[in-house]
């Protein structure tokens, strides 16, 4: 009876040995690797396999996850890094790097300290290509500085696996006698634009004086001529009523002329004497006496 016992109780406990050792295998062997991670696999120290999002399997007791790795998008703390520009000024700029991992294995296995490695890359690229601009070239480009200083980190990063995605020059500070210099320069800017902007007023108003006399010469010229042109039609009538009609066509037009002239005169308010001419009857007569011939 003794001897069934412990024969039953060594038969169990192989079983729930082999229980054992079947659930401490799937549980080695299936990784469920989060959204945002990728899992790197060695086998004996080598690179295995990389794991991607959700249910994987690997070899239990041969397989081992050795790093995991995040693969959402990180940023490097600000850094302040001094460069010289090509005109000799000393520059402060405040620079930000944000990056993601794109290939854990040679991430892993290539570069210790990433953000290390990042900052220090950034650093050098950024005095060297503010070191080919001028200071306000840097200050007025700052859009193509930025993607320039992009496309080289991620030239020089591209063995490590990762992928720059922004590059951010935050500010660009001068020291003080630099900012003093550039403030007397700004101010002298602004006196020059105002004296230019006066002396542009004055200009035009002298153009717009100009203008006025010339429209008011071209006016009276235009008047004149006018009455230039009406003097000579009248003239011209005058001259071929004679033509036509002879010397006395002319006394005619002369004795009409006197006769409106006097009606004029003695119309006058508060006109009670006229003066006559000494030949005033006489033409009253000639025009009287051309009037019946007329008539």
């Amino acid at each position: 009876m003794q001897s069934e016992l412990t024969y039953f109780l060594e038969g169990n406990l192989v079983i729930l040995l082999m229980a054992g050792f079947i659930l401490l295998c799937i549980f080695l062997g299936v990784r469920i690797v989060p959204q945002s991670e990728q899992h790197v696999v060695e086998r004996f120290g080598r690179l295995k396999a990389v794991l991607g999002p959700g249910i994987n399997f690997i070899v239990p007791f041969l397989d081992r996850v050795a790093h995991q790795v995040s693969i959402l998008e990180r940023q490097l703390p600000t850094a302040q890094q001094d460069a010289i520009t090509s005109d000799n000024v000393l520059v402060q700029v405040d620079t930000s790097v944000f990056y993601r991992i794109l290939e854990p294995e040679k991430t892993v296995y290539r570069i210790r300290d990433v953000d290390a490695a990042i900052a220090t890359t950034v650093a050098g690229i950024v005095r060297a290509e503010i070191g080919k601009m001028e200071l306000d070239q840097v200050q007025s480009n700052r859009n193509e500085l930025i993607l320039q200083i992009k496309a080289l980190v991620e030239d020089s990063v591209d063995d490590w696996g990762i992928e720059v995605t922004r590059a951010e020059i935050l500010d660009v500070n001068l020291d003080l006698a630099t900012r003093e210099a550039m403030l007397q320069q700004l101010n002298a800017e602004r006196a020059r634009r105002a004296a230019v902007t006066e002396a542009e007023g004055q200009r035009r108003a002298v153009e717009l004086q100009a203008d006025a006399e010339l429209y008011a010469a071209k006016q009276t010229a235009e008047a004149r001529r006018v009455q230039a042109d009406a003097e000579a039609y009248a003239t011209q009538v005058v001259a071929v009523a004679i033509a036509e009609n002879g010397i006395e066509a002319a006394q005619y037009q002369v004795a009409l002329k006197q006769v409106e002239a006097l009606s004029k005169i003695s119309s006058g308010a508060g006109s009670s004497t006229v003066l006559l001419p000494a030949d005033a009857v006489e033409a009253f007569g000639k025009a009287f006496n051309m009037l019946k011939g007329r008539g």
